[in-house]
């Protein structure tokens, strides 16, 4: 099996729920948040589920808070202590289950919506039409005072570069075992919605992707080659003999 990559978005907040755009504002889970979180983990996680913790090898996780307690309430059983705490909880309370290193890295932090920030879709029309301004396309216009389409897609691809570099690639020439490859990245809507597009190279413009709060999305390689990335629309559950 060629090695994957895990997209996850943060479990539901407050303004994911209103539709507020939340780049840099740090907001906790809703109480229903957390808890289908804890769901998504029990029926996703595991050594014989979709996402095994034995074959994790690295997790790129968003500063943001909120991405933070989503990637705590997945329960993958890390043996390091995750990089924002002060101790790792006690063995009885979670089994060990991956040696993956989680990094807190700004390269998977939300877009940064700039004057847009809190401000729902359709105030942002409406502020535009004020202005004289024509209808709003993110992946096009960016954001003013934030970040531009070409902000987004310099970080995002220096992100897959090195995922292909240091942890899929390996994989693919034998230096590695397959069995341990697969990324996982807990961040935000926007983010991983132009992550998956260029993961394919394709453009921001011909995004048509949703990624809802709390839901996970699956990146491979079609031919188990490096050369010709792929979105995985739905996979067989491996189970281990």
């Amino acid at each position: 099996m060629a090695p994957r990559c895990f997209i996850i978005r943060h479990g539901e907040t407050e303004w994911s729920l209103n539709g507020r755009h939340t780049g840099t504002t740090d907001l906790a889970l809703t109480p229903n948040g957390e808890k289908r979180i804890k769901s998504t983990g029990k029926a996703l996680v595991g050594n014989d589920r979709l996402i095994a913790p034995r074959k994790l090898v690295h997790v790129y996780v968003s500063p943001r808070s909120r991405a933070q307690r989503t990637l705590e309430l997945l329960d993958l059983g890390c043996r390091e202590r995750l990089p924002w705490t002060e101790t790792r909880r006690p063995e009885d309370e979670e089994p060990i289950r991956t040696e993956a290193k989680v990094e807190v890295t700004e390269a998977v932090r939300e877009w940064d919506y700039g004057d847009y920030e809190g401000l729902t879709s359709k105030q942002i029309r409406e502020m535009r039409a004020e202005k004289g301004e024509g209808p709003w396309d993110i992946w096009r216009d960016g954001c003013p005072g934030g970040e531009s389409p070409e902000d987004v897609i310099r970080r995002l691809d220096a992100v897959i570069a090195e995922i292909r570099q240091k942890y899929h690639g390996p994989c693919f020439d034998g230096s590695s075992s397959s069995e341990q490859g697969d990324v996982l990245i807990v961040a935000h809507g926007h983010i991983l919605r132009a992550f998956a597009m260029r993961w394919t190279g394709k453009p921001l413009t011909e995004t048509a992707l949703i990624l809802e709060a709390g839901g996970v999305g699956t990146l491979s390689y079609e031919h188990h080659n490096i050369e010709e990335p792929a979105v995985i629309l739905g996979g067989g559950f491996v189970v281990d003999n």
